[in-house]
Parts: C-alpha cells; structure tokens; sequence
C-alpha cells in the first residue's frame, strides 16, 4: 500500500455527527470525484465482473494480456473452490516474457528447508500436495498484435474444492481494500484494538461475525507492517502541509495585486506554523450586499492528505444559482476553528449578518453560530440530513426499510407543528426507534430542519434540488485531484470568478394568463424568479376567496386539495400576509396572496413585493450587457406576435402558405447575406419595429 499519495485527496467526513465512533457514515449518491470515491468505484467494478458468468477455460482461448487471462482464471478458481498462484515464467530475447504458467494453490510439494539452530524448530503443515490443475499461456504475434492463448489447461484436482464459505478465507481472496485500509488505520490510531476494529467494520458493512472478506489475523498484520510506514509518512505528511500552507499564503498575498478587493485571513500555531487559513475575492464580497441575506456554508469534505476541513460559503443569485462567497482551510472540527472561521467571514463582508446559514449537522459548529450569529437562523440543509438517513436506519429496520423512507420525507415536510409532533411520535414506536440515538439526535435538532419549524424562515429558495445541484456542481469544480494546495487555491480562484459561474441567459418569456400583474412582474424579475411567481400566479385561479368580517380571506382550493389558508389585507399601506408563510420563506408571493390581489383589481404588484435580490437590475452582469438584452427581449417579442399572425393567414389556404413560404426562404437568404450592424442601428431598428 502506498501510504503517501501523490495527489491532494478529498473525501466526505463521514464522522457520524451523533459522536460515536463506531457510526460511520456512508452517504447516498455520493458521486463527487474524489479519489476515495474512485477506489470504491473500482472495488465495486471488480465485485461486479467477479460476479458475472466465468466459463471453463479452454486451450486456444485468446486473452489480451496476461493480467487478463490471470483475473478471468481467478475468477473461475474461486466459483470453483480453490485458488491459483503464478508459477513459471519463460523468457526470450525478441518477444521478452512468453509464457506464463498458473497452478493451483495446491500444486507442487515444499522442498524442505533447512532447519533453523533452535531446540524445538515450528514444524508447519504444507497445503501444497501435487495437485495438477494448471493453465499455462503462450503469447504470439498476429497480424502485428500481440495476445496470449491457452496452450495447456487442467481441472483435474487431486483434493477437495471448498465451499464458498470456505474458499472465500483462503489468502488469495483475502483483501483488504484501500477504502478499509484507511478506516483501520483511523481506528487504530484511535487507540483501538484490533478485536474492536474487527467489530466495527463489520457494524459499518452490517455483516454477520466472520462474514469480513479478511479476518482478524489480516488486520493484525497490516496494521503492524504499516505502523512504521505511518509514522514515516505521518512526519512527510506534516512537512509538505507546513510548505504548502506556506505556498498558500504566499498566494493570498500575490492575488492582493491581481484583485484589489481581495481578502485573507489566518491563524499560527505555538510553533509559529499556519493553522487555518480563509478568503474571499472582491466579486463574492460585491455579491454579498445583494445576496448575503441567506448563506450556505458547506463543510462535508476534508483532505486526507493534509488533515484539514473544508469550508465553502455560497450564497443564491437571481437565478437561483449557488454563488461563491467565500473559502477556509481548518486544522481540527472544534467548535473554536468554525468560531474563528464565522468571525474571519464576517470581517470579509464589512460586519454585515446574513439572516440565515444553512450547514450540515455539527454540534460544534451549532455552537459556534449561537455564538458568533445570535440573530442569524440557523437551518440544516434536508439535503445533507437525507443523505444520512440510509446508514443509519437501513440496517436496525432491514425490510421495513423502505416503508420508512417515504413516511420520513412526508414527515419532514408538514406544515403545522402540532401534526409533526403527532406523527413523530406514531412514526417512532411504529418502526420500534424509541430508544434510537439517531432518532434522538433529529429530535433534538428537530426546530432547524423541519419545514413545519423553519417556514417562516427566509431561505430564498436554497433548499430546492435545483441549488443543490448547483452547489454539488460548485465543489465538483474545485475537488479535482491536485498536487498541492496551491493549485487547490487558483481552481477556486477560477471557479470563483463571475465571469466562469454559470448562471442562466435572460431569455423570453412567455405570459400564460395575460393578467396585467404577469405582465408587469415580468418586466421586473429574473426569468428564475418570474418562472416561480408566474407558477403560483396559474394555480392562483383555481382558488376561491371568501371574505371574513375582519376584512381578511379564507382561500381554499375548488377541490379541497390542499387546507384553507387566512390572507390578511391592510389596504392602508398595501400590506398581504398568508399563513402559508410562503413570501416570509422564499421572497415570492404565494398563490394565495395572489387570488386575493385579483380579486381586489390588483392590475401590477406592490412595489415592495418584488425584493432586490430577484430583480433583473442585480444580475451580476454589465449595464451594456444588460441593455442589450432588453433590446434583445422587445426583438423577440415584436417577431413572436408578427409571425404568430402570419402563420395563421398563411394556414387559410394551401396558395397563401406556398406564398409565405417562398418569401420567407428568400428574405431568410437575403437577411443572412447582410452586413452585421452596430448597436445604435439595431436599437433605432426595435424602436421602428415597436412603433409599427
């Protein structure tokens, strides 16, 4: 095993935030492009072909190479009942090696060996007793390709073949895989023994005692032959991470030239080497006085090679597309590095508290943001508490399972408190979880994550799979493999930059109802944000409103598909509130809200109902940028209203439609053949085009 790896390797922390050791997360979906991941890759690609039909090998059978005839008759020897070792190779000068022979593990006889100068010498009982079973290779050039064919093949064996249950304990087949390497050598330096890690592994895999593909004898040797390589790359370990923190913050300091804005912060140790390190680029700090109102801070990866967390602030634009806002690089989990991590942020963005962070379960960092943000609501993003859900309860429910998870994510998303604490309880002695840690532990977190708690919370939208998408897509961007730290630093310099975030184009959008408060909001708000309000604006008419004495509504659906809602009106100073809380929660009116504004002979919304962040006028684009797509939009809509009406004329009659169609393939080749003009001209054009 190669303990010091080459490249800079990030995994997800999979510390199960309940404290216990022996939990280990293993998270759904986990598909980021970390080099752990691909050793699980790898590991199931070769569970998965060891699992496919393997043939009895034949003479003549062509491999490509050797390696592959070895595999494919492994995997034969092992369905079979026995194990192969490489015996004999023969060599020539012009084709090198060629020939390869493969026995059975049983084949041949000890030679004795000479007898060690000691009183009582361990007499060890050979398995080796002649068996036969053998494939020999040849290899041969054909047509300028190179391949190995079966020359010679036997099955006869002159012992007994073993059950799978046994053959699966002899040492052949008995790996211990990297992602496993890893997980012991965390526990052993944990201080467990190694009985322990035996029992751990198999709680976390949940299989039966004994049912490891290693056994306890293997775990044992791999954890004495590695503890002197450990230290020896524990020692390289911490001299490339103090040069390379350095290298760090030697680049921090030369982007204060590139960006003026452009700011860092940093912690040393008592030996006077880097401890945490932060920044923040002068575009996220611009972004922040417009979207710093709800901040994700994600810290579910860390790198193995240099121990440290992870950190990444986003935030949510327009467009409904995660933001970067900020980055840290911290030594430890403790509740004092996210207090100094929040305090560095928040002297990055001029003193100014968001009025929510999202982050994943972590009682040190709950502590920390009751701390360094007492006015900020903290939520836990349902993403994060998701993807957790199946390691911890798919094994204790084992069938039932799957009737779990459907009844979870409906419980999550209830509306009243009072039904979520009812259907808690049903659900928990339902399933037999009253005395489950994991059930404690989202009871206890329960008013930060539950939908029926965190509704009136302003969380602009960040808990849709949309931005979770967009932030995966984020972190999958700047968690490529690098060699160093300082290449960490430039990919996020370059995934950083407003000019590289992908956000969506300002297309046209089309009206579905042609009420004059669609018409208006769409003039206003971001086609993201138009969508979702012109969504709610559709379902709106399938709403009646009944009028209370108070001056407030009821509104209910006409088929009684969803509860009644109360709408308070303050004609005074155009005020609406709904008990859906859906404006507190996202910043876009609800249909409910909507229905009563119609039925009032509301023709545009209340200024103060189009918030800031989901207008047009705060994209994170150039003014010139934007004024050509407003040209661009009056373009669109001038043509689509033309040519809707010349194509119901030229439908009239089959003499009309061959008539607009020639003209038209004319007046295509002749506008295709004309010079491009500048902006002025094709401005002065769309005011001609509109006036018409």
């Amino acid at each position: 095993m190669a303990m010091k790896p080459s490249n800079n390797i990030w995994i997800r922390r999979q510390q199960c935030p309940c404290g216990d050791w022996k939990c280990y997360i293993q998270y759904e979906g986990d598909d980021l492009g970390s080099v752990s991941s691909q050793h699980v890759k790898s590991e199931t690609t070769l569970s998965s072909s060891s699992s496919e039909a393997v043939f009895t090998p034949y003479v003549g059978q062509i491999f490509k190479t050797d390696d592959d005839a070895f595999e494919y008759y492994s995997n034969f020897a092992r369905k079979n009942g026995f194990s192969i070792r490489k015996a004999r190779s023969t060599e020539s000068q012009n084709l090198g090696i060629y020939r390869r022979d493969f026995v059975c593990y049983r084949s041949g006889f000890n030679q004795p060996r000479k007898k060690a100068n000691v009183e009582h010498p361990r007499e060890r009982k050979s398995v080796r007793c002649g068996c036969d079973a053998k494939l020999y290779l040849t290899k041969e050039i054909v047509d300028g390709v190179m391949q190995w064919y079966v020359s010679q093949f036997s099955n006869v064996h002159n012992h007994e073949l073993l059950e799978d249950d046994q053959v699966r304990l002899l040492p052949a087949y008995r790996k211990i895989q990297e992602v496993d390497q890893e997980r012991i050598l965390l526990l052993s330096k944990a201080g467990f023994p190694v009985n322990r890690i035996v029992k751990v592994l198999e709680l976390e895999k949940g299989v039966q005692p004994g049912q490891l593909p290693f056994i306890e004898k293997d775990v044992r040797n791999f954890v004495r032959t590695c503890k002197k390589t450990v230290q020896e790359n524990d020692a390289l370990l911490n001299e490339k991470r103090e040069n390379d923190m350095l290298e760090l913050l030697e680049a921090c300091k030369a982007m204060t030239g590139r960006d003026p804005d452009f700011v860092y912060d940093y912690t040393i140790d008592e030996n006077e080497k880097v401890e945490n390190i932060a920044w923040s680029f002068g575009d996220s700090i611009r972004a922040y006085t417009i979207f710093g109102d709800v901040v994700a801070f994600d810290t579910t990866y860390r790198s193995v090679t240099y121990g440290l967390l992870l950190g990444v602030w986003f935030g949510i634009d327009n467009h409904g597309k995660a933001i970067f806002l900020g980055c840290v690089l911290l030594q430890d989990e403790s509740s004092h590095s996210f207090a100094w991590a929040l305090q560095a942020f928040m002297r990055f963005m001029r003193g100014r508290h968001p009025q929510t962070i999202l982050t994943d379960i972590d009682s040190g960092l709950r502590d920390a943001i009751a701390r360094e943000l007492p006015n900020t609501k903290h939520v836990l993003c349902i993403w994060h508490i998701l993807s957790k859900i199946s390691s911890w309860f798919s094994l204790p429910l084992g069938s039932q399972y799957e009737n779990f998870k459907p009844e979870f994510d409906m419980l999550s998303q209830l509306e009243s408190v009072e039904d979520f604490e009812h259907q808690w309880n049903i659900l928990v002695a339902r399933f037999g979880l009253v005395s489950d840690k994991h059930i404690a532990l989202l009871y206890s977190y329960r008013a930060s994550w539950t939908f029926s708690y965190i509704r009136s919370y302003f969380l602009a939208r960040t808990l849709t799979a949309e931005f979770s998408l967009s932030l995966e897509s984020f972190l999958k961007r700047i968690l490529n493999g690098q060699t160093c730290l300082q290449v960490f630093f430039e990919q996020v310099s370059i995934a950083a930059n407003l000019e590289n975030q992908t956000r969506e184009g300002m297309q046209y959008m089309h009206v579905k109802t042609g009420m004059p408060l669609e018409e208006h909001a769409r003039n206003i708000l971001t086609p993201y944000a138009f969508n979702v309000l012109q969504h709610e604006i559709v379902l709106s008419v399938q709403y009646a409103t009944t009028e209370m004495a108070n001056g407030s509504y009821l509104v209910r659906h006409y088929k009684k598909l969803d509860g009644e809602c109360l709408v308070i009106w303050m004609p005074d100073d155009e005020q609406i509130h709904c008990s859906c809380k859906e404006f507190e929660h996202s910043g876009i009116l609800c249909r409910h809200s909507l229905r009563v504004l119609v039925v009032k002979n509301y023709f545009q919304l209340p200024e103060k109902y189009f918030l800031l962040r989901w207008r047009v006028e705060s994209s994170l684009v150039s003014v010139d940028d934007q004024n050509a797509q407003i040209c661009s939009d009056d373009c669109a809509q001038a043509f689509h209203s033309l040519t809707a009406s010349l194509l119901t004329e030229s439908l009239i009659s089959k003499d009309r439609f061959n008539y607009v169609h020639s003209e038209l393939t004319s007046l295509l080749e002749h506008v295709r053949n004309m010079p491009v003009i500048d902006e002025y001209a094709a401005n002065a054009a769309t005011n001609n085009i509109s006036e018409s």
